[in-house]
C-alpha cells in the first residue's frame, strides 16, 4: 500500500485542531476527514470518527498495525508541515514593504 496524495484540507492556526486532511492510496482509495491534532508534546493524527449514543468517539476507519499509523502520520506531518510554510511565505509575499 502506497500513499499517492496527501491533501491538506484546512488550516487552522487556533486551537488544537491544526488541520483537516484527505488522504489517498494506490490511487484508488481516499480517507477524508483524518485530524491534525495539537498536544504538549508535539502534532499527531485522529482518524475519522464518529460520536455513538453513549457518548463515546469511535474510529470509522483506521490501521490495525502500528507501522503503518506511524507511515501515514509521517506522510500527513510532512504534508502539513510543508503547507504551513508554503501559507507563511504567501503570507510574507503579500505583506507590503516598510
Amino acid at each position: 500500500m502506497k500513499i499517492t496524495d496527501v491533501r491538506i484540507r484546512k488550516i487552522n492556526t487556533e486551537g488544537k485542531m491544526k488541520a483537516i486532511v484527505s488522504v489517498t492510496f494506490d490511487d484508488e482509495f481516499v480517507v477524508h476527514d483524518i485530524k491534525v491534532i495539537e498536544r504538549e508534546d508535539g502534532l499527531f493524527i485522529a482518524m475519522p470518527s464518529r460520536k455513538t449514543a453513549e457518548g463515546e468517539f469511535k474510529d470509522i476507519a483506521h490501521p490495525i498495525k502500528a507501522s503503518t499509523r506511524a507511515y501515514i502520520q509521517q506522510a500527513i506531518l510532512e504534508s502539513y508541515e510543508k503547507a504551513l510554510a508554503d501559507a507563511e511565505t504567501a503570507e510574507e509575499t503579500e505583506a507590503p514593504l516598510q
